[in-house]
């Protein structure tokens, strides 16, 4: 695994949780390399809202106090990890088998955090869609991503497509 792949995935990982996604390929394939049990919903729950203010915050490049809060209530315990000899040394922000929420706060805080201060390989997004807040990783060749979905992108379009047929008569 490379580095990036990891800050990725634990950014998509937030933004996952934050849109309100069930668990997903993701998150399922994440919990289970590092042996965590999937989080309870009463905690999950009180912890979402810092955790969208994070996201949040990466999203629009800042400010650094929602990410901040999130790596203070959750500071990350750096290790080296290789999955039990499975995959190659890479760093971890937060111990294998432990209590999920604790472990999503330290893991996510932690590449929310290279997010924020602006990693180019890792970039967060508001959808551009009307009505819809969804955020979404931006992995496009050239970062120019505008929409969560196609279907966003897809609505948008033809709304503007009409308005434009409607105004020309």
């Amino acid at each position: 695994m490379h580095y990036v792949d990891y800050i990725g995935n634990l950014t998509r990982l937030a933004v996952e949780i934050v849109n309100g996604d069930g668990p997903g390929e993701l998150r399922r394939e994440m919990f289970r390399q590092h042996r965590i049990p999937e989080p309870d919903a009463g905690r999950l729950a009180a912890f979402l809202p810092l955790l969208r203010d994070a996201v949040r915050a990466a999203a629009e490049g800042g400010p650094t106090g929602p990410v901040n809060a999130l790596l203070e209530q959750h500071p990350p315990l750096i290790r080296v990890d290789d999955h039990d000899g499975e995959g190659s040394p890479h760093l971890h922000f937060a111990p294998n088998g432990e209590d999920a929420v604790v472990w999503l706060g330290r893991s996510c805080g932690a590449a929310l955090a290279h997010v924020v201060c602006g990693d180019p390989a890792v970039t967060i997004g508001r959808c551009h869609a009307a009505a819809c807040a969804r955020f979404y990783v931006d992995d496009s060749r050239n970062r120019t991503r505008r929409f969560c979905s196609n279907a966003c992108a897809s609505r948008t379009t033809v709304a503007a497509h009409r308005a434009r047929r409607k105004a020309a008569g």
